[in-house]
């Protein structure tokens, strides 16, 4: 078979690095990066890091509205699937270059397949849900992480062709905390120990375009008085920089890190504190307590078994939640058992 694989944000480098491992043995692989995400920091060195070979194209639609830049990514899409002619078009997660991906080979009657499918927030006004609703719509394969996933689409119609196969990224992350453990150096570089630290990350539209609500974050950051490495996200600079943020001694505001820096940060980490959906699971098979910084979250799993808490963005909300989480003992398996993209490949192979 030839696939051609859509990736532009670096949740799905991670997922496409998984997947790619196990089917380049078996078929022939066109990966195409959008350049949703072009900083090297979130975007280059994941390849390097996770072994995911050079994309073969690379649109470099960069940054923009989500229209001009999801107009942009259709457009160079199928030009491209026009020209390679694949069996299937790969799309992963909730992205605009998820979007695009899959609208464009469904125009042109090209079989989609859609990595994370069923997710849902049930909050409209999050683009990502609007993203991940239609580009569900408009798969022919939908290859679910969980089963609760494969409830949401029922419960929407949507029950052919719908496949249990776990999260692709549990696979990345099992290769990536041995590597990271081994290679990284960011405790050090910072100069902080394992287990004495937060770390925070905010990046969705929901709470870097309302400044009220990114500023009762930071204030929430500083009250909390413990030390905290905040790697920053390109979107959220800007607006720290315009609102003349200066944080305290205790937080350590940094750049957007490689992955094997963010699993190591992860994984030695007292607490999370994330409005990220792919941090929240990599925190819950880390074995370490997050704190999510919206009012909904995708992965209600994490949060039905006590390892997650849902804080939203007011700050006494988010200090009481990091002074008073306890996780349970117990931390059973969710989301399959790291073998989601061997499984991925045959629900492909088979249809």
């Amino acid at each position: 078979m030839k696939i051609v694989s859509i990736v532009g944000a670096r949740p799905q480098f991670i997922k496409a690095a998984a997947i790619s491992r196990v089917l380049r043995k078996r078929h022939t692989e066109f990966l195409v990066h959008t350049g949703q995400h072009y900083d090297s920091c979130m975007s280059s060195v994941f390849f390097e890091e996770l072994g995911i070979p050079e994309p073969d194209i690379n649109l470099g639609v960069g940054s923009g509205s989500h229209g001009k830049q999801t107009g942009a990514m259709l457009a160079g899409i199928e030009a491209l699937l026009i020209d390679q002619r694949p069996d299937w078009t790969l799309v992963y997660g909730d992205t605009n270059s998820t979007l695009a991906g899959a609208l464009a080979a469904a125009k042109l009657h090209i079989p989609v397949a859609h990595v994370e499918a069923g997710l849902r927030s049930f909050n409209r006004a999050m683009p990502e849900e609007i993203n991940r609703v239609a580009a569900d719509v408009l798969s022919n394969l939908l290859l679910c992480p969980s089963q609760i996933a494969i409830d949401n689409l029922a419960a929407e119609g949507i029950s052919k062709h719908v496949y249990l196969v776990g999260d692709v990224m549990s696979d990345s992350l099992t290769y990536a905390a041995t590597r990271s453990r081994k290679q990284s150096t960011i405790l050090e570089q910072i100069g902080l120990r394992s287990g004495e630290y937060l770390l925070a990350t905010v990046h969705r539209a929901e709470n870097t375009d309302d400044e009220f609500r990114l500023r009762s974050v930071l204030h929430a950051f500083e009250d909390l008085g413990e030390a905290l490495v905040f790697p920053v996200h390109p979107r959220t600079r800007k607006v720290i920089d315009r609102i003349n943020y200066t944080p305290p001694d205790h937080i350590h505001l940094i750049g957007p890190v490689g992955y094997l820096n963010m699993v190591m940060l992860a994984q030695s980490a007292r607490m999370i504190l994330t409005d990220s959906g792919g941090l929240q699971k990599e925190a819950y098979w880390l074995k370490v307590p997050c704190i999510t910084l919206r009012e909904e979250t995708e992965w209600v799993e994490t949060v039905q078994v006590g390892w997650n808490i849902i804080a939203g963005t007011e700050k006494s909300r988010i200090i009481d939640a990091v002074q008073t989480f306890t996780p349970p003992a117990e931390h059973p398996p969710l989301y399959g058992d790291g073998q989601a993209a061997a499984r991925c490949v045959v629900a492909l192979e088979n249809r």
